[in-house]
């Protein structure tokens, strides 16, 4: 194998029966190390020094047999299993006691406020998170301060969206019908029993909640699958640094379970196939009226059927440092696109900018009057970053954007439902549970060092704070000149709060005396 103190490793053939290896050097300095064994149960191997263990369970595409994966650090100087007799009995004994393999899916998003009393506190979260604000080191400990004046700031008017869809997001039962539909997939197509988990990054149940009872259950090899088809740092990126802190501060928890992680699944064909099933039945709903009314339209040669793909946006900054998700996003439309009639125009734009800086373009906002003036009148609007129905489907494109196409002259608009519970959909992330568990293993630190989680930097602080004081995930956004004065003013209260808990801090440690006790009180 890899240790070259191994001198005779019949002793493993002997009990295993038949054995591959291969070592191929990985950019981020690491060894992928795979045995395939003819066995029949889900192992639980352990050795020192080895890190990312990922036993797998037999599949169609593998006749039976169960894969053995570990990422394996160059430097480091461990006895391999199958090193010796006594190594490989005890590797053999744990192999045979799991006869009925504990396998968990994590299923990690964002989450949402379920009533309207839960707003202002996930919007805390939200701005409390480092991926989303990044101050300066030393002005770090100010992240709480600043989450809770922006949160107090935008509740009112995030409250109010969210009662225009009832009061509540409802991504937590997307999510919940979701996991229940794989886990029946799975175990019908695949004869595997799994247990799955949501772990919400800013609202319950959070990450950590999911993990603790993922401890509980005692799982033995967990699926990470976020539910962004497309990597972005401020989306997949944050969930999975929650979970890389919790593995690395605890690890000792985590000894007897291995993980893998899914960062990106947009260029599946099972998920892109199931985009082109719920947009086919859009495009399908246009009345022959309808088409006819496009071609009274011009000189008669526009396309009578248009698709706009609005995306979730990022500031233009992420992409800059690194971030993978516009180059993610273009090719999975592309993808899209070419199982598409020929005669549909195909458009790509981003929403849910808020503040001043520039974030991906072009927007959604100004795409819209842009068709409208092309004389588009046949327009469905395609979600293509959401898996689920919540604020930024039912509240900014079913309200505000249709609103604003319907006064721009797009008269015959269409909107395709997120994928939600439909069973293209459920099937394929079933299938990709099942692929994940049978290829070579990525850990969370592994998806974040090939992500560049750690290597975003993020705007300046003035302009993160022009960001997140506007709005989030597109609700209450307001992008008006008159609303310059209101940010200047709260980019000013925001440096005098940072001055003066800077000035505190100084005294404190001048003095060797709390603040009120220098003045005396």
């Amino acid at each position: 194998w890899i240790n070259r103190a191994v001198a005779d490793p019949s002793p493993l053939l002997k009990q295993v029966g038949s054995l591959s290896c291969s070592v191929n050097p990985n950019p981020r300095h690491t060894l992928k190390q795979h045995s395939t064994m003819k066995i029949s149960a889900l192992p639980l191997l352990l050795a020192s020094g080895v890190t990312g263990f990922l036993p797998t369970v037999p599949t169609p595409h593998t006749n039976g047999a169960i894969r053995l994966q570990a990422s394996i650090p160059l430097s480091t100087d461990y006895d391999v299993i199958g090193g010796n007799e006594e190594t490989s009995a005890m590797s053999m004994s744990s192999i045979t006691a799991s006869e009925n393999p504990r396998v968990g899916v994590l299923m990690l998003n964002l989450g949402g406020p379920e009533t309207s009393d839960d707003v202002e506190g996930f919007l805390y979260n939200l701005f409390a998170d480092p991926d989303i604000i990044q101050l300066p080191g030393p002005l770090s400990p100010l992240q709480p301060l600043i989450a809770w004046f922006i949160s107090k700031r935008r509740a009112p008017k995030s409250r109010e969206a969210y009662e225009s869809i009832g009061g509540g997001s409802p991504i937590l039962k997307y999510s919940n019908e979701q996991a229940r539909l794989i886990a029946e997939s799975i175990q019908q197509k695949y004869g595997l029993q799994v247990k799955t988990y949501i772990g919400m990054r800013y609202w319950y149940p959070f990450t950590e909640e999911a993990l603790d009872q993922i401890q509980k259950d005692n799982i033995e090899a967990l699926v990470i699958l976020p539910l962004y088809p497309q990597f972005s740092i401020s989306t997949s990126g944050s969930s999975l640094r929650v979970l890389q802190e919790d593995f690395s501060k605890h690890s000792a928890k985590y000894k007897n379970m291995v993980h893998t992680v899914v960062p990106s699944w947009y260029d599946r064909p099972g998920y892109v196939q199931a985009m082109v099933d719920l947009l086919t039945e859009e495009l399908d709903s246009f009345t022959e009226e309808e088409l006819e009314e496009q071609r009274q339209v011009g000189d008669g040669t526009m396309k009578p059927r248009h698709v706009l793909f609005s995306a979730h946006g990022v500031p233009k900054s992420y992409i800059e440092a690194g971030d993978p998700y516009q180059t993610q996003m273009e090719e999975c439309v592309q993808k899209i696109s070419e199982k598409l009639p020929d005669d549909v125009g195909v458009h790509l734009s981003y929403q849910s900018r808020v503040g001043p800086i520039e974030w991906l373009r072009p927007y959604t906002d100004d795409v819209l009057p842009g068709l409208g003036e092309q004389g588009v009148r046949n327009l469905v609007v395609v979600p293509i970053s959401f898996v689920s129905e919540h604020i930024e489907t039912l509240e900014e494109i079913d309200i505000e954007y249709r609103e604003l196409a319907e006064e721009s002259g797009i008269t015959n608009w269409r909107r395709c439902p997120a994928l939600n519970t439909y069973s293209g959909f459920v099937d394929d992330m079933a299938e990709l549970v099942m692929e994940a568990l049978a290829e070579p293993a990525q850990t969370v630190t592994e998806a974040c060092v090939a992500n560049r989680v750690r290597d975003v930097e993020l705007q300046p602080l003035d302009e993160r704070l022009g960001i997140n004081t506007a709005g989030v995930q597109g609700v209450g956004g307001d992008f008006g000149d008159g609303n310059l004065l209101l940010r200047d003013q709260e980019r000013l209260i925001a440096r005098v709060a940072m001055v003066g808990v800077a000035l505190t801090i100084f005294l404190e440690f001048i003095n060797g005396k709390s603040i009120l006790q220098v003045f005396g009180v």
